[in-house]
């Protein structure tokens, strides 16, 4: 009895061996055994890892049916294009064959003029000039005749483009291709050198009526005349090359306004012409 209450008393009136009475059976009867705070614990033995469920099936496979359909058929669309443009273009600079022969009006309208191809930046001597195509008017008022000031349409297109991502194709190539189209079709004295240019002429005057019809002169438009200045591009800083970038113009004649060169007259035209098709 004493020998029991020296060891109650030595542990604080508790019990000295707490965890000898929690101890399973097997564990009290088992010599040298070690209390749990003692134990060995075996490491479990590495087992393959399980696959996360979020990381598999990623692309196309990973998405539901439904989108999984549109993305295969937008990626078919996107390969049919690619095939399309390649055979296209091919055809487009290959010599004269029987295809290019049967559908040579197909294969223009593809390439032409969204897919032209121009190779002026790799030719021998590239473009090194600015061409400015200017327009004026004879306007005829209450007051009588008179002349407006020249008006800068390849400054205007220049507006429409810069800061513009998507610039639009008729601010960027219209009036460019046009004035091309006169220059190349026309000798150094305005006169026609081949059977296009009467159709040039009265394609250049429709684009300059088209810009000078966004403008209220305060009077009807009787005659206009174009010009255009051309200056050379100043050469780098680093070059010795001395370049004059004097503009020089060529002023072409007067032509009188037809009802042909109106727009609202062009724009009749060419719904009649859709008409007519429309009823053949």
């Amino acid at each position: 009895m004493d020998s029991d209450h020296d060891r109650s008393s030595a542990g604080g009136g508790k019990d000295a061996w707490p965890q000898v009475s929690n101890r399973p059976a097997e564990a009290r009867d088992t010599p040298g055994a070690l209390p749990p705070d003692h134990a060995v614990t075996t490491p479990p033995m590495p087992s393959s890892p399980v696959p996360d469920p979020s990381v598999t099936g990623r692309g196309i496979a990973g998405l539901s049916t439904p989108y999984q359909v549109v993305a295969a058929l937008a990626l078919s669309l996107i390969g049919l294009l690619a095939c399309t443009q390649v055979a296209m273009v091919f055809l487009h600079v290959a010599p004269s064959n029987t295809l290019t022969k049967e559908h040579g009006k197909t294969i223009d309208r593809w390439i032409y003029p969204e897919f032209e191809q121009n190779w002026k930046l790799f030719a021998p001597n590239p473009l090194q000039q600015n061409v400015a195509v200017h327009v004026r008017a004879e306007v005829v008022d209450a007051d009588g005749r008179r002349t407006t000031r020249w008006m800068n349409l390849t400054h205007e297109d220049g507006k429409g483009i810069r800061g513009n991502l998507f610039p639009s194709h008729v601010d960027q190539n219209e009036l460019r291709r046009g004035w091309d189209f006169y220059v190349n079709s026309h000798d150094s004295q305005n006169r026609p050198n081949g059977l296009r240019g009467d159709l040039s002429e009265r394609y250049v005057r429709r684009i300059a009526m088209l810009r000078l019809s966004e403008r209220d002169y305060g009077g009807t438009i009787e005659r206009i005349q174009l010009r255009s200045a051309t200056s050379s591009i100043a050469p780098p800083p680093w070059s010795t090359e001395k370049i004059s970038t004097r503009p020089v113009h060529r002023v072409l004649p007067w032509w009188t306004v037809t009802p042909d060169d109106l727009p609202e007259h062009a724009a009749e035209q060419g719904r009649d012409a859709a008409r007519a098709e429309a009823n053949q």
